[in-house]
Parts: structure tokens; sequence; C-alpha cells
């Protein structure tokens, strides 16, 4: 045990620099990690082939490459099929024996004669030397997603790496670029537009799509791994908040598949693992109907590569206890399963498990899957979705209001937002760089607003661009500073570069929000790149809670993420922003040990990431399904559907209001927001604070592109079927209601079993609540 422990000691680091497709940068990437390596005073060199001087000038590196700081050590040439090709030389390598190795091009395979049969296995040498290696990839060169990005795509990749190459590495960053950027590149260095047409664009702009989001699934399913290593090793259970588990309770009957398949679309459109249970009576044999349901449902599992147990049980009661504490030990987030059918009376004698769920269930969402039957049949198979209803009739006369809005569409400015994880990823920086290559390429930027917190890299890089003086406001005796956002419009640029989208502005500002601001310079034709960090995005602001314990107060609606031409993630690990942060590059020392104790601490860094990724993925899903017409990799959903969330008070109502917007906009529904409290045993009007709530509440839901309306208290006996009635009359299909904690859900535990009775033909989604279950 202890050899092993030095053994570990003197193995060196592994960084792997994972880049969404060809093109992305990470050559370019590579090489600045060497440079700011030497800037350390550590020894690197270059075990694949010195790039190009374009290259080097691409990174701002403008320096000849016979005078590069980083020497290259020569490789082992040979050929294949007359083409050159060329191995690391581990051994020429270790002469030097280097504090840093940069290579290039992980996945290759070495001459057959080779000692070693990969590049991999040269790294894993050199690391077990001691050294230290910063290699690169491409996303869909790795095993499991190489099969995906064939079958997707078309692209196939001449080697592949092995998928626990990435659980090896020490750290894995993603470099993220969008198709639209990513073909702009492609097409500046090797064609020009000419030469290919409208419907070869939309194909390629689709194919790099799909293999960006194939990067940053399987970059959170990463993460997420890392979340879980991490909550084991601290002793935690439960959901962390940062990923989705769907539970879905099958039987051996008609029913299981038809509930599997919906399990299966709420994990696709959640990009949540789905677990199915089955519940068996034990010492009992299954009959011939059930044996061949078994066999059915395995091949289910097997399909959708859920995780499928059986369970012995003898009662409903059991069965809730069961699924209860397998919830708390394997993180699940919601359980989905069939209405009961079951009247009052036999819920009274033979007990009900989604009774004693509801009882029970903590941190668990609870879903109930829609019996159509009832009125309608059965609508449960999902329908591709089909662009059809939406093109224009190709011999109609365009209106004069048409041709204005599609004018208006052009006039209007584009917009690009860079999304962090956490303040101190390179947002800013970014945005600098972005608007330097613009620059170069005679676009009118200026800087509108920058924030470089002292950080004299970031400020190294605003370079020749011009930075618009801040308007001065008095507040509270103090003179303040904005952006002039009304100087902007005068002097009119091309692309206006904007820092921290979410900042509230002075009191007395023209606009109350800098996000406002933009959608402003927007409407005038001017272009923004901008920056924002995740936690502020409005529909997130409860997961962010939960995963951090911090309630964000700045956010910013998803409807203007929703506008934005291009997203871009800027993927940095935690252990990189924490490095950062002792370093004095995010917040004076003074604040460093405060910040590293509280909301900088690794679990709350891996999971905001996790969001990060995950909702930059969602992103890019949307463009797709919004360009193709048809769903990908989340999944067809049904048609028609509405979606109604009914608030009181007492369930925390945002959270609801919240949760109600990310399903219908997932499903491209609309949403309707009812307030219909109950009444108390004594009569009384609403309070200030209730007043003051609701009020805010309906100001969230019209942010969020959501309908409100108020309904008077009613009698708790009749609360659910007027609920059940409310929805019927909005056509609803999925009734989003809230659960209080356990402490204090007695009360309302009658009132949430006659809704399920009473709503039997809906979807309905009970949503849990949380009570300080924030990682520690």
């Amino acid at each position: 045990m202890i050899l092993r422990m030095l053994e570990q000691m003197k193995r060196g680091r592994l960084r792997i620099l994972m880049a969404v497709a060809s093109g992305a940068g990470k050559t370019t990437q590579l090489l600045l990690e060497g440079v700011n390596c030497t800037k350390q005073g550590l020894d690197v060199v270059y075990g694949t082939v010195l790039p190009t001087q374009e290259i080097w000038n691409e990174a701002g590196l403008h320096v000849g490459i016979d005078s590069s700081p980083i020497q290259a050590i020569p490789m082992i040439a040979w050929q294949r099929d007359g083409q050159d090709r060329y191995d690391i030389d581990v051994e020429a390598i270790t002469v030097r024996m280097p504090d840093v190795v940069l290579i290039d091009g992980l996945a290759h395979r070495n001459r057959p004669e080779a000692l070693r049969s990969t590049r991999l296995e040269d790294v894993r040498e050199l690391l077990k030397r001691g050294m230290n290696v910063i290699a690169t990839m491409n996303a869909y060169e790795e095993e499991s997603v190489q099969a995906a990005a064939k079958k997707m795509t078309g692209v196939v990749s001449e080697w592949t790496i092995p998928s626990e190459a990435l659980k090896e590495a020490d750290e894995v960053r993603l470099l993220d670029v969008s198709a639209e950027s990513l073909m702009e590149r492609r097409m500046q260095g090797q064609f020009s537009r000419a030469k290919h047409s409208r419907k070869h664009r939309a194909e390629e702009r689709s194919r790099i799509s799909i293999l960006r989001e194939l990067a940053l699934r399987t970059m959170a399913e990463h993460v997420n791994g890392s979340l879980e290593q991490h909550r084991n090793e601290m002793g935690l259970t439960g959901p962390s908040g940062a990923s989705e588990r769907i539970l879905v309770l099958a039987q051996y009957g008609w029913n299981g598949s038809i509930h599997i398949r919906r399990g299966q679309q709420i994990a696709k459109r959640l990009n949540g693992e789905l677990y199915i249970v089955t519940f068996v009576q034990p010492d009992m044999e299954l009959t011939t109907e059930q044996a061949a349901f078994r066999r059915s449902l395995k091949k289910m599992a097997m399909k959708t590569e859920a995780v499928w147990e059986e369970i012995p049980s003898r009662t409903r009661r059991d069965m809730a206890s069961a699924l209860a504490e397998y919830a708390k030990m394997h993180g699940i987030t919601r359980f989905v399963l069939g209405h009961s059918r079951q009247t009052r009376w036999q819920e009274l004698l033979k007990g009900s498990l989604i009774g004693a769920l509801l009882k029970r269930i903590e941190m668990t969402d609870l879903f109930l899957i829609a019996d159509h039957s009832i009125a309608e049949g059965e609508r449960i198979l999902p329908a591709r979705l089909s662009g059809a209803a939406e093109a224009e009739t190709p011999f109609k006369r365009v209106t004069e209001q048409r041709v204005q809005e599609k004018a208006a569409g052009l006039k209007r400015g584009k917009l690009k937002v860079i999304i962090g994880a956490a303040p101190g990823v390179g947002k800013t920086y970014h945005m600098l760089q972005e608007g330097n290559r613009l620059r170069e390429q005679g676009v009118d930027v200026v800087i509108g607003l920058l924030e470089t917190h002292g950080r004299a890299e970031t400020a190294g890089q605003v370079g020749g661009l011009p930075v618009i003086p801040r308007k001065r406001i008095a507040y509270n005796g103090k003179m303040l500073e904005e952006m002039d956002t009304e100087e902007l419009l005068r002097i009119h640029a091309e692309v206006v570069l904007v820092d921290e989208l979410a900042h509230t502005n002075v009191p007395g500002s023209i606009r109350a929000k800098r996000y406002e601001d933009v959608l402003c310079l927007l409407e005038a034709g001017i272009s923004v790149v901008t920056t924002v960090n995740v936690q502020h995005i409005e529909s997130l602001n409860d997961a962010v809670e939960h995963v951090t314990g911090v309630r964000v107060r700045e956010t910013v609606p998803d409807v203007v993420l929703r506008q934005a031409r291009e997203i871009q993630l800027i993927d940095v690990t935690p252990q990189t922003i924490q490095e950062r942060m002792r370093a004095g590059l995010i917040y004076k020392a003074d604040k460093v040990d405060q910040a590293l104790s509280n909301f900088f601490r690794t679990p709350n860094l891996i999971g905001l990431r996790e969001l990060a990724l995950r909702e930059v993925a969602d992103d890019v899903d949307e463009r797709l399904e919004s360009w193709e017409r048809r769903a990908l990799f989340r999944g067809p959903w049904r048609r028609q559907e509405v979606i109604f969330v009914c608030i009181d008070s007492d369930v925390r109502p945002e959270r609801l209001v919240r949760h109600g917007f990310r399903i219908a906009h997932r499903l491209k529904a609309p949403m309707h927001v009812v307030h219909l409290p109950i009444a108390p045993w004594r009569r009384r009007g609403k309070t200030a604070d209730i007043e003051k709530e609701m009020a805010a509440v309906q100001a969230l839901t019209e942010r969020l592109g959501g309908t409100y309306q108020e309904y008077e208290a009613v009698a708790r006996r009749r609360w659910a079927s007027t609920a059940v009635y409310v929805a019927d009359q909005l056509r609803a299909s999925q009734i989003i209601v809230g659960m209080p904690s356990r402490v204090r859900r007695l009360g309302r535990l009658g009132a949430m079993k006659a809704l399920v009775r009473h709503a039997r033909h809906m979807d309905v989604l009970v949503l849990s609540e949380w009570e300080d279950l924030r990682v520690r």
C-alpha cells in the first residue's frame, strides 16, 4: 500500500483539452497553456510537431517559431498507405526530462513495431516517469461517443480513445465553440463561402451542432461522476441538485412498457439517468403472462441503458418505504408511475401507494402519468414533431406587416452570450479576445462596459479597443458609474462588448437592468457580445440555491438568452478556479479565504460546472430542433401540451413557476400560473406580505412568458376539485403543484390526495420542497 502511494506521488499530472470538433482551436489553446507554463518558470517541450506560424499568430504570440520559448522534441517518422505519420519519441523526451510535455492528437495509433501501440500508452509512460502532460483530443474520438457521432452525423474517427482515459486524467477541460464560429473559421481557412450551397452549409451547421452537443453532454457526465465521487467521500446522500435521476415504477403488465417509454422521454428531456424498479412478491412464481412481460421489460431496460432492479415487497406501504429508501441511496430526483385506479374507499381499506409516497418522500418529485383512456383513448406514445404546420404557403401573398417584421429582424443586432460556471473562469478575457479578433477583420468594435476587477491579464487584452466612458449618476450622496447606453446608441458602432449582463443599474437609471440596456442596443441594430454566469439564469435560480446554498438575487430572464445567435461556454475546472483565487486573480487577498470556504468550495464549483454544461447542451438541442423541425438528442414529445402551475404562498411559489417554465419551454407549451389559496379556518384577507410575494410571482411569470391569474381562497375540501376544474378550462395536459416539507405537510396531505384522484386524466407533477439541502 505504501509503495503504491509513493508511486502515485511520483506520477505526473495529466490535463486533457477536449474540443467539440476539428478546427475548434485545441492546438492554439495547447500552445497558450505551454507558454503560460514557461512564464511560471517550468521547462516545457512539444512532444509532437511544433505548431505553424499561423497558429502562433492566432494565439496572439507574434514571435518566430525559431525564437519560441518551447522546444519541439523530434518525432519518429514512418509511413502508412503512402502518408507520413509521426510517433512520440518517449526515450528522447525522457533524456530531456522536462516539467511539462505538450502532446497533440492523443488518439493517434503508433507504427506496428512500436513498443507501445497508442499515443495514449506513450502518455501513460511519460506520466509514470514523473512528467506532466497536457494533451488534446476531439470529443468524438472518445470510444463511447464515436458510435453516436457516426450514427447521427456520419463522422468517423480513424482512431478512438477508451472511455476510462478521461477518468485517468487529473483535469479535463472542454473547448467549446458554437457551430457558427466553427464554420466561419473553417471557411476562412480552407475555402470560400461561394463554393458551397445554402443546403450544404445547413447540413454542416447541423453536423457540427450535433458533435458539439455530444461533447457537452459527455463532459457533463464526466463532471457528474466527479461530483458523485466527492459527495460519497463526504458521506452525503440524496440528489446533488446538478443532474436528474428518474425512477420508473413498472409492474409486469400492459402498462409497464408505457410507463418505461414515458420515463425515458422525461429522462431525455431532463438529460437524466433512468432507473427502473419492479416490485415482486417473495416466494411467489410469476405466471406465464407475467414472465413474458418481465422479458419484455428487461429488453426495454437494456435498450434504454437504464438501471433495472427487482425489489421484494408484500404491501403498498412496504413499497413506499422501499422507494423512499432507494431514492435516498441513489439520489433519485423524480418518481414516475401511473395514476391509481382505486376508489377512495379502496385506498382506505387496502392502502394507497401514491398516498404513502406523498407522506414519505423528501427531495424527490412525484410524476403521475395521465390515464388518457378515461376520456380520449390512448395518447401516451410520442409523435414526431413536424414543421409542416409552421411552413408558409408558397403561393400566399406576403402582407405588408409580414414584410415589416422580416425587415425589422434583418435590422436587429446579433447577440452572443459567453457563459461561465463561476466568476474567474475567463469570460471577460475571452470577450475581449473576440472583440480584438473582430476588429482585425475590419469590424467597428467598442467596449461599452468592462469590469476587469483589477486583473492585469484581463486588462492586457483590451489592446486597441476603444472604451466608451461610463455615465456618472448621483445616488445617496455618491457618484456611481453605469454604462452610457445613450452614447452607444449615438455613435452606433457595429459591435459593443458588455460585461456582466445580470448587473442591476443604479436607481435613477433610464433602465433598471443591464440586460434591458443590451436589448435596447439590439433593437437599434447594434450587435452585442456579453458575459454571464450560469447562476444568474432565471430558471436555474432554485437549482443553483440547491447546489450552493446561496440565493442569487440578480438574474437574467431566459427569454433574453433565447434571443442570442450564439451561446458559448468557457469551461474551467474547479481546481483551476481555486488556483486563480489563491493567486489573487479573482478577488482581493483579504477575501480569498472567505470565498474558498463558502461559494468557491469544490462541490459547489463542480455542481455549477455541470449545470452550465447541461444548459448549453440544451440550448444546442433547442436550436437544432428549431432549425430542422425535429427532435434530436432528447427525443420527440406529444403535441398540444399546456402546463398549469397551481401555486400557494405555503410552497415557495417562485420555485414552482421556474420549474414550470423549464418544462413548458422544453415541450414548446404555453404556461398558465394560477394562485389558488386554501382558505384558513378563520377567514381573513390577504396580508401585505402575501400580496407582495404574489406580485413578485406575477412579475416572474410574465418575465418568463407565462400568464398569471388569481382566484379567491377556497375551502380545503373544495380546493382539489376547483384546481382541476380551472386546469380543464385552460385545457391543461399537465398540472404542477408543490408539497411542503414533511414538517408542514400533514395539513395539506388530504387535499393533495384528492387532487391526484380528480386529475387522473392529466399528468400530475408534485414538487417536493427542499429544506437547506445544499452540498456541504
